[in-house]
């Protein structure tokens, strides 16, 4: 199971890297997900004027993927990936640890081109499809 971190999405919808769109358009709709807090990065970035697509063009684009939600054992996985990085002096930003934790709690791999800063976090599995 894939989980698109917001980047990929918005990578995807301005067709900016053609490997991006080949990949994520061969692989079955059903086994790729969304953590919810990718949707509301991007939805702020709406509201706020920042992104470039529509509203609209963003929610058929949510409809086509189920969006996981931060539940109670992604909560158990944050708290732990949290005190880990910040033991080791790694922090990473408090989205990319709800979506770390989200796709952590859901045996998932994560599909980011923000390799650097997710390849702290233990455990988990990252693919970067735009290249």
């Amino acid at each position: 199971m894939y989980f698109l971190d917001s980047n990929i999405c918005l990578y995807f919808l301005r067709d900016q890297y053609p490997a991006l769109s080949k990949k994520l358009l061969t692989v079955s709709p059903g086994s790729i997900k969304i953590p919810s807090i990718a949707e509301a990065e991007i939805l702020t970035g709406v509201e706020k004027g920042a992104r470039s697509i529509t509203r609209e063009i963003w929610e058929e684009f949510f409809a086509a993927f189920e969006i996981v939600s931060f539940d109670d054992d992604a909560a158990r996985r944050y708290a732990l990936i949290r005190s880990y990085l910040e033991k080791q002096d790694a922090i990473i930003g408090p989205n990319d640890l709800i979506t770390a934790a989200t796709v952590l709690a859901n045996n998932g791999i994560l599909v980011t081109h923000n390799v650097q800063e997710f390849e702290r976090v233990p455990g988990i599995t990252i693919e970067d499809w735009t290249g």
